[in-house]
């Protein structure tokens, strides 16, 4: 705790050196606007402060507040009722931006210190150690109670940050196996089953596969790392200096990952969302590892062809996915702190949990959803929920920040170059310690 004011009193002392080199003289308003607002609702110079409010039944929106929130393009429609609703109870105008979550904390960042950015946002929680070590949040005091009692212990541990609650859990996410029935009636067990479908099914002058994935993407590709017993960072996640992207167990898998690319010949930059969506959706690609966003497209795209199963296992193990939570946070410097924190708690409660699914066929962390019969008869749902059970929370430390662009470089290397995975992984390896050592450029 001490930390983290230490931080924000370092970020408004950094605002008002930067605004007397640019030689500009401010008055209290605009000194307001710019520094992070506080807890209640008066408007002051003073730093937000994550000490809870005197009292937490009596949290009402500021006179006067508007809320700037960002929201995925693929959830707008979900984003747009829950906006109406909120706007009809509180009274308070929300305007909604579009923008991707692993975008939003690097947009805080820059925007947030200006008042030019959302007061609500959502991000992956691996980003959640960056923003909060960064004095970019406000902790989640007000609801901590209530959010803490409904939801998963792991979405949880996810919104939390060095024992502090700064988020607002509203959906988990892994990744599964979606397969078209009409094609492959019972999906594979493993990635030999594939291959095997793949050689009566593949027709790649016609651009035919029997599975496509982002393989140029980690987040998609750590079955491979992990399911033999390779990982990020060691100590659940914690320990940066432990990293076993090229132990022997990553190495299996990786190289059960380089060996796929003869059923799927096509470089890792020339497979993106929208080129698979379309062939998965055609019928031109039987089998598609992706995430629960996906789910409502193809419901719509197959209807009663579409399953979802786990991800086949990796030379004989069990598949291992990422898991994430998406939350809400709010950003430390809004004008309107109690506003902002009552849209998230709305935003991310049973009925809105429901609403999302409803839209996006997401997977609520909010526990009586989860029991609810619109879950529990979900088919789709389910079978991501079975996955669920064999994924690894996403580490949340800063240094998890450092990861994507190595990873990400060395997959392509292997995938398209044939480049050997332990020398690959290695050179991932060291780029990542320079990342969290800062001695790269």
């Amino acid at each position: 705790m001490k930390l983290k004011k230490l931080l924000v009193l370092v970020a408004a002392v950094s605002l008002m050196i930067s605004i007397t080199a640019c030689g500009s003289k401010t008055n209290n308003a605009n000194s307001a606007t710019n520094a992070p607002a506080a807890t209640n609702a008066t408007e002051s110079n003073t730093p937000a402060t994550d000490e809870p409010a005197a009292d937490d039944t009596a949290i009402v929106p500021e006179d006067g507040a508007e809320l700037f929130i960002w929201e995925s393009k693929d959830e707008m429609a979900f984003t747009n009722e829950i906006v109406k609703q909120f706007e009809e109870k509180y009274g308070v105008k929300v305007k909604v931006e579009e923008l991707a979550p692993p975008d939003q904390v690097g947009r805080l960042t820059t925007d947030g210190p200006s008042g030019l950015a959302a007061d609500v946002l959502i991000i992956p929680h691996d980003h959640l150690g960056n923003a909060a070590t960064s004095g970019l949040l406000l902790a989640n005091d007000v609801f901590a109670e209530e959010t803490t009692k409904n939801n998963t212990e792991s979405s949880i541990v996810a919104s939390t940050y060095d024992g502090t609650l700064y988020g607002y859990p509203r959906a988990a996410e892994t990744t599964a196996l979606f397969y078209n029935k009409s094609l492959l009636p019972e999906p594979p067990k493993s990635f030999d089953d594939v291959i095997a479908f793949a050689k009566t099914y593949n027709d790649v002058k016609n651009k035919k596969y029997a599975l496509m994935w982002e393989t140029g993407n980690m987040y998609f590709n750590y079955p491979f790392i992990a399911s033999s017993g390779g990982y990020l960072f060691g100590n659940n996640g914690t320990n940066k200096d432990d990293m076993g992207l090229a132990n022997d167990g990553a190495i299996e898998g990786l190289k059960v990952y380089q060996s796929l690319v003869d059923i799927l010949p096509i470089k890792s930059g020339d497979i993106n969302p929208d080129i698979k969506r379309g062939l998965f959706n055609s019928g031109d690609v039987a089998m598609d590892i992706n995430g629960p966003w996906e789910l409502a497209g193809y419901k719509e795209a197959l209807g009663d062809n579409l399953g979802v199963a786990p991800v086949p296992t990796v030379a004989g193990k069990t598949a291992i996915t990422f898991s994430g939570m998406k939350i809400y946070v709010v950003n430390s410097f809004t004008k309107y702190p109690n506003a902002a924190k009552l849209f998230a708690n709305f935003a991310s409660d049973k009925n809105a949990q429901l609403l999302l699914n409803e839209k996006v066929g997401s997977i609520p962390t909010n526990l009586e959803a989860l029991e609810s019969d619109q879950i529990k008869n979900d088919p789709f749902v389910s079978g991501f929920a079975e996955q669920a059970k064999n994924s690894q929370p996403m580490p949340s430390i800063p240094e998890m920040s450092n990861v994507w662009a190595p990873v990400n470089a060395a997959l392509p290397e292997i995938w398209n170059n044939k480049a050997d995975p332990k020398t690959a992984m290695e050179k991932a390896i060291k780029q990542i310690t320079d990342l969290n050592n800062g001695a790269a450029e």
